[in-house]
């Protein structure tokens, strides 16, 4: 079994198990704080669509020198349409002043046999987001939103022509990754997927007394 969506919420509600069984010295394992709330689907239901990056600046580069950096790790050429949809693992789309590109990552400029580093979304990260353009941490830094790929590659456009500075689209996570970095007990980047279908949204609250 794994967990597709929700891991901060099945961690927390782990804690509390083990903080209200320390406290209960006649735990047997079926009170109802050890169980919380979840939906489960066989993966050949899910669809798992691109989770993509708008970055507000460009760190303070002109776009001149933010190309010659790119070029330390990625292959760069105009995109054949727009808006461009990458095609296959390792591959980007950029969209920056009004012109989309596309990046490839360079052979060598990841670690192939890691389960983590070789994902897009920390291909990305480790070798634009963080040494080019500042982003330390994807989860806290202002500077950086993330787009659901269900919203289109269009919402992409709309955000870098109205102030944005520069957006990624990326290439699909697919649950094979996603069930090898589970198997090898490493944790998947931040946005790393968006899945479909999602759930109605709603706030389920059940006193644990």
């Amino acid at each position: 079994l794994y967990i597709a969506d929700g891991h901060h919420r099945a961690a927390s509600a782990s804690r509390v198990r083990e903080l209200m069984k320390s406290k209960n010295p006649n735990h047997t394992g079926e009170e109802e704080y050890n169980y919380f709330l979840s939906v489960i689907f066989p993966h050949s239901h899910l669809q798992v669509l691109d989770y993509n990056r708008v970055v507000k600046d460009l760190n303070g580069l002109a776009e001149g020198e933010f190309f010659e950096k790119l070029k330390e790790a990625f292959e760069i050429e105009l995109a054949p349409t727009s808006p461009y949809k990458p095609s296959q693992k390792h591959e980007f789309g950029m969209y920056l002043s009004g012109k989309w590109y596309v990046l490839h990552a360079k052979e060598g400029s990841f670690n192939v046999s890691d389960p983590v580093a070789s994902l897009d979304v920390a291909i990305l990260q480790e070798n634009l987001l963080k040494p080019i353009l500042g982003i330390e941490n994807p989860r806290k830094d202002p500077r950086i939103d993330f787009v659901g790929g269900i919203r289109g590659l269009k919402t992409l456009e709309d955000r870098v022509n109205n102030g944005w500075a520069v957006a990624f689209a990326m290439y699909p996570t697919s649950l094979e990754d996603l069930m090898e970095v589970a198997d090898n007990g490493m944790v998947m980047p931040p946005k790393s997927t968006w899945f479909e279908p999602k759930l109605r949204s709603g706030l389920f609250v059940h006193l644990i007394k």
